[in-house]
């Protein structure tokens, strides 16, 4: 069984609540749930996380040695984190960078991204599938045939 880590960053904790034009009106909790259920279905092993923490959320990018990747949801430490970037660099591991909402759609300076250099890829603006998608070409990725 694949082990996944999924981080949620600062204010995740508001959905629900914060800008639901942008966000939608479900709640952090209700997107867990929606992860886990896909997380079982699809035979994976999830440890969800949310942190409004920067030194929090790189000390568990650090400690996840028995897990095989990462979906990351940094907020707005996607565009200010050097330090959470060189974490997922340094653990060596398939992370792919997620947002609810269409950061390129949105104010000029959240177009930039410091973490996407070392993920595998980004996916953003489908609301809360944008978490699903991660996991499913994560899944894709640990377990395809290495050529």
């Amino acid at each position: 069984m694949r082990k996944i880590l999924i981080i949620h960053g600062p204010n995740l904790n508001l959905l629900g609540k914060r800008r639901p034009g942008i966000y939608g009106n479900l709640t952090l909790k209700d997107i867990n749930k929606r992860i886990t259920d896909f997380a079982k279905k699809n035979n994976l092993l999830v440890k969800i996380i949310q942190s409004n923490c920067e030194g929090k959320i790189i000390e568990s990018i650090q400690d996840a040695t028995d897990y095989q990747g990462i979906v990351i949801n940094p907020g707005a430490y996607t565009h200010t984190s050097l330090a959470i970037r060189d974490a997922i660099e340094a653990v060596g591991m398939p992370a792919i960078e997620v947002h609810l909402s269409n950061i390129y759609a949105r104010e000029t300076f959240r177009h930039h991204s410091a973490i996407a250099p070392v993920c595998i890829g980004q996916i953003g603006g489908f609301g809360w599938y944008s978490y699903i998608l991660a996991l499913q070409y994560l899944k894709y990725v640990l377990e395809k045939p290495h050529s």
